[in-house]
């Protein structure tokens, strides 16, 4: 079955050429890896960063809007994130293994960042989502693969002890990737516990800002560390809180994309605040317009006062 909404499509000789590749030539991957360009920069050339997030699927994590298993269509979104890749202002991927490397395949990740997601055990829904197990990339095989980062999920929730064990690994991966001079995305979101047993992202000030404090200190040094934080109300007082570089998240999309965009270009003139790292909400629009999705949160990144990035 595929998702009900619509979008770009992948050519049927670029798909079954990957399939193909995929039963036969598993080796093809290292070499893949091995040969990519890399860009030589995490910032581009304004300096701000915009990158794509396509590791949902791996934690469960596949609803858009009504389509309770729009990112299971892996044809459909390997073509969403190729179609959002040729824009010239995206500057890369954050992704799984599998994602990443099928898009090596396709060839579509030449001259991009690339940031590896490293913990996805927290499965969306479950009752251990908490305990966020590392099931992904490790920071060692992240530079022997040539990536340029590895991405973490640091849900907090202060009721729920599997939060220490998430924080402990954090911590790990945070030091491990300093080790390997490679960027540590740290990405902390306080959560409740609901009555009826579902999680809500507390995005008021004070949580905010107590997890950026939480998330800044982790690790053996935080020279490598940048953190992934959703747009707020107050970001002179979340963003405030640290001093290492930021980037926006774009979180589930909401009912009007004009305010999703409004509240990211409020949280985007922080000047800790270095980019956008965006998944559904542009890679899903309801109209299926991938790449005007794409060019219209490019828009309110360029938008971005020169004068805040030094």
């Amino acid at each position: 079955m595929s998702t009900t909404i619509p979008g770009p499509v992948l050519q049927e000789a670029d798909w079954h050429r990957l399939l193909l590749l995929r039963a036969t030539r598993p080796d093809v991957v290292a070499r893949a890896y091995a040969e990519r360009r890399r860009p030589g920069r995490l910032l581009s050339e304004r300096g701000t960063m915009f990158l794509l997030a396509a590791d949902h699927p791996a934690r469960g994590a596949l609803t858009v809007g009504g389509d309770a298993l729009a990112m299971s269509d892996r044809r459909s979104l390997l073509a969403r994130i190729v179609a959002a890749l040729e824009h010239p202002d995206v500057d890369g991927v954050l992704g799984t293994p599998d994602v990443v490397e099928e898009l090596l395949l396709l060839g579509a990740l030449d001259g991009k960042v690339v940031i590896g997601s490293m913990n996805r055990g927290g499965l969306d829904g479950a009752t251990w989502t908490m305990d966020d197990r590392f099931t992904a990339y490790d920071a060692a095989q992240l530079a022997a693969c040539r990536l340029d980062g590895g991405k973490m999920l640091l849900r907090m929730d202060d009721r729920d002890p599997a939060t220490a064990t998430t924080i402990e690994s954090c911590a790990q991966a945070v030091s491990e990737l300093a080790q390997q001079g490679l960027m540590a995305m740290v990405e902390p979101l306080p959560y409740q516990r609901r009555e009826d047993g579902s999680l809500v992202l507390c995005k008021n000030t004070r949580d905010l800002a107590r997890a950026v404090t939480v998330a800044s200190g982790l690790g053996t040094t935080s020279a490598y560390t940048w953190l992934k934080l959703p747009a707020c109300d107050e970001p002179e007082v979340v963003f405030g809180a640290t001093t290492l570089p930021c980037v926006v998240l774009g979180g589930v999309p909401g009912p009007d994309p004009e305010q999703d965009l409004r509240s990211w270009g409020r949280s985007l003139t922080h000047p800790a605040v270095r980019g956008l790292v965006v998944g559904r909400a542009l890679l899903y629009p309801a109209d299926g317009d991938v790449k005007a999705s794409v060019d219209a949160a490019a828009r309110v990144l360029r938008a971005v006062q020169p004068s805040a990035r030094v």
